[in-house]
């Protein structure tokens, strides 16, 4: 996983831009996530939103408090809990690599 960091403000974002979102300053930094994070929040879907997702359900959304700073979306485990530790990994979803995590050991 890939975010920026601002070289003027030090904004950390996980969303891809041209600019800071923080102070609009072009060209911010990239860099490689260690993948190590802890949940924030988790959701269990039980409905397939699409006929690709079918076959996934149940499946579990979270929003993952990452090391470098960030918050992201991402799959998960279902059995995780808001303040587990977890890692990231990747997993096929719906004909697409995803990122996904699962419990530190």
């Amino acid at each position: 996983m890939v975010f920026q960091t601002c070289t003027t403000c030090g904004h950390v974002q996980y969303l891809h831009r041209a600019f800071c979102a923080a102070c609009g300053t072009g060209g911010p930094r990239e860099a490689r996530a260690s993948g190590r994070g802890r949940v924030y929040a988790t959701s269990l879907v039980c409905r397939a939103a699409t006929p690709e997702t079918r076959v996934h359900v149940p499946y579990n959304i979270l929003l993952v408090d990452c090391a470098e700073g960030f918050r992201m979306m991402a799959h998960g485990d279902n059995g995780l809990a808001i303040g587990d530790a977890v890692t990231a990994s990747f997993k096929p979803f719906a004909g697409k690599l995803v990122p996904y995590f699962t419990k530190e050991a």
